[in-house]
């Protein structure tokens, strides 16, 4: 017995450890709010925003003109002759493609599409987050409770082994009877440890998103509106909404305009060139440097090109059609998801309804069966068994109740909707629109992005 209670006491002290005591409990809107704030998986996604919006204007460059400045010193040596003047020269040029056949204009399309893409990447990274943080403390607060359940269920049996064993000194229990205790409390014991040990694990994955360790935890929490009234309307609404699918329109989109440059690259391309340069000393010469000017125009078209670009072309035409292949699958992977959060809550719904009328008849059970035991009509047995079976109808209960949130909030993140805008979190909403504006109106290298 002292084995038992001594790990007991052990496994106690590692939960309670692992618990900082704080002044107020961590509602589960503070815990969204802290892992928007701090979670490195949106930030990541944000800077992806970013480095992706660089491209609209790498794309918009090829329509800008290139200018640039050039100075030079020349020494000639001749052997055995005194060193001449150096020569210096200075010089500007300037570039310009006149017409490419609007390859650059389906190359911006593509960028600003793949940026949207990304957006929608960020949104649906956002989401994972945030669910995953409803999973983590639901998490928490269905192990905390499972924890003390078992921590009862393991005194409970240690009661009835001390009892069992009193009825045997006194000859009105048998070896058999401390014997089945024992075996309870042994397994009860293990239970006990293994609650443990999943309490542990979700408060760590709690710290993960979360960015701390949980304080006492309320699983509180109003969807309101949020939450769709049926499962057609959720499909609708997430075949709508969510960035999955979103994301995957945008891919569409960029995989044309893809497909459009390549197809433009047959086409001619006319570009001009101007220069302008003056010796500034030196030149041999006691005469003033006169400037030299030049405007060269250039028409190219390509006739063959080893086949790359009949290759470019079939290889835009394929990721085209994979582009809405991949579509479609979102689309279908989003409406499993729907139906799937939605027949998870209604089930979840039964069985906290079925498992509060079991836990009520099957206290009723337990101590009526405590009571014939005592009186001899029932066996240690049976009281065993009674427990074990309340104790198996309680942990449903909470792992139902721990179930029926989180399908909520599944169901709302595959609507599009477990954003830190759409759950109304006191934070500044990361979107990276900001910056997207200013890569648009950015004019080369003119001007810089804070």
């Amino acid at each position: 017995m002292v084995f038992f209670r001594s790990v007991r006491a052990g496994a106690l002290a590692i939960v309670m450890c692992s618990v900082p005591a704080m002044a107020h409990a961590e509602t589960l809107r503070e815990a969204l709010t802290s892992a928007y704030l701090n979670n490195p998986t949106i930030l990541s996604s944000l800077l992806n925003v970013k480095a992706t919006a660089e491209n609209i204007a790498l794309a918009k460059s090829a329509q800008r003109p290139t200018i640039g400045a050039s100075a030079s010193v020349t020494q000639n040596i001749v052997p055995g002759s005194p060193l001449p003047m150096p020569t210096g020269t200075v010089g500007a040029s300037i570039s310009q493609t006149i017409f490419d056949n609007f390859k650059s204009d389906a190359d911006i399309e593509a960028a600003r599409a793949l940026t949207e893409a990304s957006r929608y990447a960020l949104q649906n990274a956002e989401q994972n987050v945030l669910l995953a943080v409803v999973q983590a403390y639901m998490g928490g607060i269905q192990n905390t409770q499972l924890v003390q359940l078992r921590q009862a269920n393991v005194k409970f049996y240690q009661a009835q082994v001390d009892s069992a064993n009193d009825r045997l000194k006194i000859g009105e229990g048998t070896k058999i009877d401390v014997s089945q205790a024992q075996a309870r409390l042994a397994q009860g014991t293990a239970s006990y440890q293994s609650a443990v040990s999943a309490l542990q694990t979700s408060q760590a994955t709690y710290e993960r998103y979360v960015g701390h360790k949980p304080r006492s935890l309320n699983a509180g929490y109003n969807l309101g509106k949020l939450l769709p009234r049926s499962v057609d309307a959720a499909v609708k609404e997430a075949v709508a909404a969510n960035p999955a699918i979103l994301s995957a329109k945008a891919a569409i989109r960029a995989a044309q305009a893809n497909s459009d440059a390549a197809n433009a690259a047959f086409g001619p391309t006319l570009s001009a060139a101007g220069s302008l340069g003056a010796t500034v000393f030196g030149g041999g010469s006691n005469s003033p440097s006169v400037p030299a000017a030049s405007v060269k125009f250039s028409l190219t078209v390509p006739i063959y090109g080893g086949g790359a670009l009949g290759a470019s072309i079939r290889k835009s035409n394929i990721n085209q059609v994979k582009s809405e292949v991949d579509a479609l699958a979102a689309r279908d992977q989003v409406k499993e998801s729907v139906i799937t959060a939605w027949s998870t809550l209604q089930n979840a719904s039964a069985q906290i309804t079925s498992a509060n009328s079991a836990v009520s008849a099957g206290d009723l059970s337990l101590q009526g069966t405590i009571q014939e035991r005592d009186v001899g009509q029932a066996t240690t047995l049976d009281v065993l068994n009674a427990q074990s079976e309340l104790t198996s109808v309680k942990e449903g209960l909470i792992q139902a109740n721990a179930s029926k949130v989180i399908a909520s909030f599944a169901l709302v993140a595959a609507t599009g909707h477990l954003t830190a805008a759409d759950l109304g979190l006191s934070v500044e909403v990361k979107t990276g629109e900001d910056y997207i504006a200013k890569v648009e109106d950015v004019w080369a290298e003119l001007r810089a992005l804070d």
